[in-house]
């Protein structure tokens, strides 16, 4: 890299810092540190939750699901629609139905699910959140150091993740939301120009354009039917619940000014991930796959290409001094515009659900809590991205075990009229328990099929015979 790319590159950080501390001393309370006031515009909040939603370790995985698959790795984020529409219709009406019977307002997950069921089930949450978004916060940083790795050859890897995750703790911690949300704005506008106004233009002009490119893309990844029936499941059972138990995404539910608003960021935002992202994400893969071809990536032979390494490649081979600094920084900022929201869940599920209310702090000391926690669970997302190696299966990984702890109990509050904790408890331990041993026992599954399938499964089934045990005991009718 030049020292035009790596100034480029150190002035984005240093904006990102200067964010954080421009709002480290205007947090009130808690509600202003976690859900920043309550009063975010639509745009603001729609721009962040996609930035969010997409990140990093979608930015790089879907490069190497180009990479290997082609155009039709763009159904990844189609799923993605398909999630933020579905709850903007089902899910921000309830929330803030919810909210008004709570009569306060919420700051995390767990407190909903504390007013939905009991302490228990909230207690249960938030420990899944923690664990969850702590693994997720990880595969953006893993995805940031293999960026690097790729791009500044001279640093390693891992003294790039700590750079990184220094940078993000750093930001969110003293920042709050307010922060979180600002700067996830300006990332995802930055990125978008990054990738689909200076990246893919370049690239394709440096590989010959349409004549130079086709030639080296199979009928199978130039196709849209190029998938497995089990990936659709995969990516559907996967990515679409995740939109009813994100804890990043209720905490901006939480931070719109009203329902009206909330509803607006969530379309908004299921639009720029399909087909803006996710099309813009599998191009770029594809063409680091002919690069790889044409030997303007050079591989050894031999050596099998790592395909997340193909697009962070083409990257430094193709593009001139001074583009490849920003189209560098649109993609750390998709790693950092991740990497802070799920810190914040993390850090805001400690705070706000673990710490006994009878300790009856002020609002500094919440405020400073809040700040130390998110130091900590910061040093534990970069020690596990240290020893990891794929992002998207690390990132998939955080996703189902939320998804099969947290997916059921919050659709039998939007659709049941009698709700017990019993059966919300039981299901979230086991379905989160049956996808964490599958993931790390590491068995062949059968037909391909992801982990949180038979996870989801189980606590589908849990749910339902606790529940109709319950109803017969109260001798309520089942409905």
């Amino acid at each position: 890299m030049s020292w035009i790319d790596i100034t480029i590159f150190i002035v984005y950080f240093l904006l990102m810092l200067a964010v954080g501390f421009y709002f480290s001393g205007k947090h009130g309370d808690e509600r202003d540190y976690f859900t920043g006031g309550g009063n975010m515009s639509s745009t603001h909040i729609g721009l962040s939750v996609v930035a969010t939603d997409v990140g990093g370790g979608f930015s790089i995985g879907l490069g190497g699901i180009g990479f290997t698959m082609g155009l039709s790795g763009s159904w990844m984020l189609f799923t993605g629609l398909i999630g933020a529409w579905i709850s903007a219709v089902f899910l921000i009406p309830k929330v803030f139905y919810w909210q008004r019977a709570h009569g306060r307002h919420f700051l995390t997950l767990p407190q909903v699910f504390s007013f939905l069921y009991n302490k228990k089930v909230a207690f249960v949450a938030a420990i899944i959140c923690i664990i969850g978004y702590s693994g997720f916060t990880s595969s953006q940083l893993l995805a940031g150091s293999k960026l690097s790795a790729a791009i500044i050859p001279s640093v390693s890897g891992e003294t790039m993740l700590w750079v990184m995750g220094i940078v993000v703790v750093f930001y969110t911690m003293l920042g709050g939301m307010k922060a979180v949300i600002y700067t996830d704005t300006f990332q995802w506008i930055i990125l978008l120009v990054g990738l689909m106004g200076v990246a893919i233009p370049l690239a394709w002009s440096a590989l010959g354009g349409y004549e130079g490119i086709i030639p080296y893309l199979s009928k199978d990844m130039l196709s849209l039917t190029n998938i497995t029936w089990s990936q659709i499941v995969n990516w559907s059972v996967t990515i679409i619940p995740i939109w009813f138990v994100g804890m990043t995404l209720y905490q901006r539910i939480f931070a719109c000014r009203d329902e009206k608003a909330a509803k607006k960021a969530w379309y908004l935002a299921g639009a720029l991930e399909w087909p803006f992202m996710a099309f813009t994400g599998v191009i770029l893969g594809m063409l680091a796959n002919v690069a790889v071809q044409k030997g303007i990536i050079p591989v050894s032979e031999g050596v099998t290409i790592d395909s997340e390494m193909g697009l962070p490649l083409l990257i430094r081979q193709i593009l001139p001094v001074g583009f490849a600094g920003i189209v560098i920084a649109a993609y750390f900022s998709a790693v950092l515009s991740t990497a802070d929201s799920c810190l914040m869940a993390a850090s805001g599920s400690v705070v706000g659900d673990l710490i006994p209310k009878s300790w009856k702090l002020n609002n500094s000391s919440i405020i400073r809590i809040s700040q130390v926690t998110t130091l900590l669970i910061g040093i534990i997302a970069i020690l596990l991205a240290s020893v990891m190696q794929n992002v998207i299966s690390l990132m998939l990984y955080a996703y189902a075990f939320m998804v099969s702890g947290l997916f059921v109990p919050v659709v039998a509050a939007l659709f049941l009229r009698t709700r017990f904790p019993q059966p919300a408890l039981f299901s979230m331990i086991i379905g989160g328990g049956v996808t964490l041993t599958l993931i790390l026992s590491e068995w062949t599954l059968p037909w391909n099929l992801d982990a949180n399938i038979f996870g989801l499964s189980s606590a589908i089934l849990t749910y339902s015979i606790v529940h109709r045990v319950m109803l017969r005991k109260t001798r309520i009718p089942h409905l």
